[in-house]
Order: C-alpha cells, then structure tokens, then sequence
C-alpha cells in the first residue's frame, strides 16, 4: 500500500507539473499573439550572426510586433558582422517605427548598429563614436626565436595569407592592407553622413574615431536625445505606438548551447565571446569598428 501511495503521489505531482508547465506556455504563446513593443538587445562583440539577423526579420514580418526598440550595450565588434546587424535592423525599420536606446557604450560596431534605427537615445554618459575601422596583428617572430623554433612559409603570391605572425610584412602587402583599411572606414563614414545628415567638417570632427559621451555626441549630432528607456517610448508613442503597449523581450534562441549550458553549469555567452576575441589571432585579414 505503501509503494502504491507513493506511485500515485508521483504521478499526480508529475501531472500538476506538466499542467502548469502547459499553462505557462499557452500564457506565453498567447501573450507573443497580442500586439507588443519588441526589445531586441546588441551586447557584448558584434559579429556575424545569422540567426540574430533571421530573428530581426521575423520581427518586421510579425504583425503583433508594432514596434522594435534596439537596446545596445557593446564595444563594436567585425566590420561584416556589424554591417549585417544594420542591415537586418534596417528591414524592422522599413516597415515599423525602430528606436536605439543606448546604456553603458555603443561605439563603433555598436553606433553602426544605433544609426540603423529612426531615433537614437542615449544616456549622458555613454561612451559612443569612435567612427572607425582597425585591424591588429600578432608578430610573434621575437617569441619563435627565443624558444629557438623557425617557420618555413611557402606561398603562391606576396598577397596570399598575409600578413604572417610568422614573417615580415612585405611594403606592397602593408599598402594593400591600408587600401582595404580605408575601403571599410569610408563605407562608415558615408553611413554616418547618410543616417546622421552630416558633412564637410562637422562630419570630420564626429568621424575621426573619438568616443564621446552622450552629451558630447547629441552636441555633434550622433544621437537624437539624452534619457533612458522612458524616453525611447515616449518617441514611440509620438510615432503612433500606445504607450499602454507591453515591452517584450526578443531572443535568438540557442537551444543546444542552453542545454550544455546547463549540464556544465555554464553561460555558453561568455564562451562565445571568448572565441570571438581568439578569432582575431587568426591568420588573414579581419578588420573591426570596435573601440579599444
């Protein structure tokens, strides 16, 4: 008797369990059915993200989504990786009203993204700008000689894999990089000038790779307006929104990196980003709008 009181006592706790675990979904499913403001959050290294950007899509596609607030907490990131964030933000923005609000910083990478929406918040003392692009390299010739290890490098051209941790940078392959640096800094700069209505010197002096704090870059016309979150709303709610919307937070969902997350007792997003951050050990070039 004792064995079939505990069967049923598990089996009616499991039940109850899976009743409103039910419930919780179907709350869920039908509060994402009902018309919402959208936040979608850009932190950490930008890079690229194919399901982020599918993501921001659905969101312009999605009918209950009336509008789409982009909230940015991050350094910058890949001069590709950012360019596909604007242009997957810039497709909420074509159909629905899409406003940045920025916390801590949203430079380089981070402002790119930022310039995609209509309106552009910030707070006074976010570190935002530093318009520009950069790429850095390993020499590692000095620590291979100490160790008493040498390198042989065979190519099929000057240009090819190059520059090397492992050799000298030839001059003609130090001009070429300099072309392709200036090649990605000017398309920011000319999305600054487009997005932002600037020219001559005053995009000069925003687009010379200085951060500024929020105060510094409402003066130079980077940003729309110093607040907060209540204030991205409040622009909203001019542009039609019903301030008595719900916000709602917009995931990229990850389900294999949740559940090994949670069987090693780890945030796989710091994880990531560690392997971001390696990536720009790796041979070749890559070029990044990040602030340093």
């Amino acid at each position: 008797m004792r064995r079939i009181f505990s069967f049923w006592r598990l089996f009616a706790l499991g039940v109850l369990g899976l009743a409103i675990y039910a419930a919780a979904t179907t709350d869920a499913v039908e509060a994402a059915r009902s018309p919402h403001v959208a936040r979608f959050d850009v932190t950490g290294l930008i890079t690229a993200d194919p399901a982020r950007d599918a993501l921001l899509r659905e969101l312009a596609e999605d009918e209950q989504v009336a509008a789409l607030m982009i909230r940015i907490d991050s350094p910058g990131g890949t001069v590709a990786g950012s360019e596909a964030l604007y242009e997957a933000i810039r497709a909420v923005a074509e159909v629905k009203p899409v406003v940045a609000q920025m916390e801590e910083v949203a430079a380089s990478g981070g402002y790119i993204a930022a310039i995609a929406a209509d309106h552009i918040v910030a707070r006074g003392n976010t570190l935002t700008g530093s318009i520009g692009v950069v790429k850095q390299e390993v020499d590692a010739r000095g620590l291979l000689d100490s160790l008493g290890v040498e390198i042989s490098e065979r190519r099929s051209d000057v240009y090819k894999a190059r520059p090397s941790p492992f050799s000298e940078t030839p001059p003609e392959v130090d001009a070429w990089e300099e072309e392709l640096l200036e090649d990605a800094y000017q398309w920011f700069r000319g999305l600054v000038a487009e997005r932002r209505d600037l020219a001559g010197e005053a995009l000069d002096e925003a687009a010379n790779g200085r951060a500024f704090s929020g105060r510094q870059a409402l003066a130079r016309g980077l940003i729309d307006e110093i607040g907060g979150p209540e204030e991205a709303l409040d622009w909203l709610a001019g542009r039609g929104v019903p301030r008595s919307l719900p916000v709602r937070q917009a995931e990229v969902e990850r389900e294999s990196d949740s559940l090994l997350g949670r069987f090693l007792g780890l945030d796989l997003s710091d994880l990531s980003l560690a392997r971001s951050q390696l990536n720009r050990l790796t041979l070749g070039p890559r070029f990044y709008s990040i602030a340093q």
